[in-house]
């Protein structure tokens, strides 16, 4: 069987390295950073799923739009990415952000101090795990059945996984001219990684972000 990797895809970050600022709530997924302005890139191409009207530009930004999905048999997320609730869950009637129609399409486990039953919106399950990451990553790539699992974010949820040597390629977006000062940091420079991974940089043919490819060494 091929190997099953754990990729972090179309990532974005501030210049600073945050993936999210303070404050988040249910009208600002993001705290006070703009998402408008950091995810402005792949909004632009082609081969943004939510894109309503025909057009939109190809290259290199397009290309790492079409990869989010490419061979992706699970997701795995932080609670702060399913939504903004904190603690023991009150109101089992709020599924997520993402209303009847998620973009994920297969198995989501959302790593969570407090678990509750799993919810079936379409064609996107999510279970809901109180686990370290080797458990739960051994949980998503039995459900991805041989396909690769995708590490969602947010920025702390990568970083635990980062920390225990578990994530094999990493796409990051950065935004050099976007400063957040706080929230929930990813790093404080790339080359953190340099250690374990190859890094290559690619400016964006748009210009609004640089993007940072990892490998694993």
């Amino acid at each position: 069987m091929a190997e099953q990797l754990l990729r972090v895809q179309n990532f974005n970050v501030s210049g600073d390295g945050f993936g999210a600022g303070e404050g988040q709530s249910l009208e600002r997924p993001f705290g006070h950073a703009d998402p408008g302005t950091m995810f402005a890139w792949c909004g632009a191409t082609a081969s943004w799923p939510m894109r309503t009207d025909p057009g939109g530009s190809r290259g290199l930004d397009d290309y790492l739009t079409r990869d989010y999905a490419r061979n992706i048999g699970a997701e795995i997320m932080g609670r702060g990415k399913f939504g903004p609730q904190k603690g023991p869950w009150e109101d089992h009637e709020w599924q997520g952000w993402w209303e009847d129609e998620p973009p994920f399409r297969t198995p989501v486990f959302v790593m969570t101090h407090h678990t509750r039953p799993s919810i079936t919106l379409s064609d996107t399950t999510f279970h809901f795990v109180d686990a370290d990451p080797a458990t739960v990553l051994a949980q998503a790539r039995e459900a991805a059945r041989g396909k690769d699992v995708r590490l969602g974010g947010g920025a702390t949820v990568i970083r635990e996984f980062l920390d225990a040597d578990l994530v094999d390629t990493m796409h990051v977006a950065v935004s050099p001219g976007v400063k957040l000062g706080s929230g929930s940091r990813l790093w404080e420079s790339p080359d953190e990684l340099r250690d374990r991974f190859h890094l290559d940089v690619v400016p964006s043919p748009g210009g609004s972000v640089v993007h940072h490819l990892f490998w694993r060494k």
